[in-house]
Formats: structure tokens, sequence, C-alpha cells
């Protein structure tokens, strides 16, 4: 699973690079606009955060450590570069994603509202732009998939000895259910902003449980979490769920 995932992950940075370096986006206006907007919007703001930092896939990095570790203490400096690595990962997809977009319709094409990402990709390489887009996008959807199966397995596997001995069945079986119930739902566009402004509700929500851990002397005795981290934590936090809360309420 380690590998899959690390592969893929080297093969949707690769691509999307390559992209966005084709269509040569406006780099100067890029940079510039990223700091001072001249419009914000809460939807896609905490479609961004929840996608690039992750919400319930967030707990999959952390669930394959402890695996690893098989009940051993994790060092400090070990979990804190798989964390900051995985976000730098993330963003310089977000990042390259968004380059690669920007370049094509500064020239004044207007996406597919049923598929725009894909349509710009098109635009950009022709067929083989689509055909791209598609292996990014399945990349992507695949590490989630198996990511977020195994972590909701791995939740579960506490309750009863019989889940974590048929792990890999429960794992197949939830993908399975999953995929029927996308398959019904439909519409993958409105799904995948919805699920970002759902995963902006499973951050604050993880950060407040983490804030109230680094701060109790009875869970981690031996942590002194820094007091400008505690501080900036709570800020954004109220931040995100305020944000979350008007954009569900918008949807």
């Amino acid at each position: 699973m380690d590998a899959f995932a690390k592969w893929l992950g080297i093969l949707m940075i690769v691509m999307v690079l390559t992209v966005a370096f084709a269509t040569q986006p406006p780099v100067g206006d890029m940079l510039q606009h990223a700091v001072l907007p001249t419009h914000i919007n809460t939807l896609s703001i905490l479609t961004l955060v929840g996608g690039t930092v992750g919400g319930y896939i967030s707990f999959a990095g952390a669930h394959r450590m402890l695996e690893a570790q098989q009940g051993k203490p994790m060092a400090e400096k070990e979990v804190t570069k798989g964390a900051v690595t995985g976000i730098i990962l993330s963003g310089i997809m977000r990042i390259g994603l968004y380059a690669a977009v920007l370049g094509v319709v500064v020239t004044g094409f207007v996406p597919d509202a049923g598929n725009p990402a894909a349509s710009v990709f098109q635009e950009a390489l022709g067929n083989n732009g689509r055909r791209i887009f598609g292996l990014i996008l399945w990349s992507a959807a695949i590490t989630s998939v198996v990511g977020a199966s195994y972590t909701s397995v791995s939740f579960l596997e506490s309750w009863h000895p019989a889940i974590a001995k048929h792990r890999q069945w429960l794992i197949v079986a939830f993908i399975v259910i999953a995929t029927a119930v996308f398959a019904g739902f439909g519409n993958p566009v409105k799904i995948l902003v919805l699920a970002g402004a759902v995963n902006a509700f499973v951050l604050p929500l993880a950060l407040i449980l983490v804030l109230l851990a680094v701060a109790s002397r009875k869970w981690l005795p031996n942590y002194r979490h820094p007091l400008w981290l505690s501080i900036s934590g709570w800020i954004i936090t109220t931040l995100l769920l305020y944000m979350a809360w008007r954009a569900i309420a918008a949807l």
C-alpha cells in the first residue's frame, strides 16, 4: 500500500507539472493574487484546504504509522516529517493543477460545466491532455479509495478481534459499497465540491481534539506544546468552522 501510493503520487505530480509548463500560465499575476485576491470565495477556500490537507484521509497516514510501529512509541520528529512532507506534496499538486488550468482559461476558454478540469486539459493538449487528466484523476481517486477504506476498517479493529482478522475482505466490501453509492448518486463535480466542504468540518473537529490532547498533562505528560501554536490553532479552527457553516448553508 505504501509503494502503491508513493509511485502514483510521483506520477501525478510529474504529469500535472508537465501540463502546467505546457499551458504557460501568467505566473506573476498568479503569485500576486494568491496574496492579494480581488475576491474571496469561502467555498473555494474550503475545497482547497479540505483537499490539500485532507479531512478524513489524514487519519490514514497516522493509522499506517501506528501499525508500522506495532505498539512502539513514535518519535516526534518522524511524525512531523511525515505530516509536513504529505502537505507539501499535496500543495505542489494543487498549485500545479491551478497553474495548468489558469494558463488555459486566461486565453478566453470557457470550461465545460459538466467536467471542467477534463475540458481544460483537452484544450491544452488535445485528446492526449484528456487522457492525462483521466490518469491523474484515477491515480488521485484510487489512492484515496485505498487509504480511506483502510482507515475506515482500522477505526473498527478495536471493537472485535474478528474485524482485524478479516480486515482485507472488509476493506474490499467497503470499497464495493462506496462505489455502488457513488454510482447511484452520480454528479461527480458536485460530490467533489461537497466533499471538500465536508472535509473542512472534519479538519477543525480533528484539530480541536489534537489541541485538547496536547494541552493535557494526563495524555502527554512529557510534551509541551508551544503557546503560539495553540493560539493560532484555535484561531484557524474557529475560522474554518465559520466558513464551513456558511458554505454548507449556501449549498
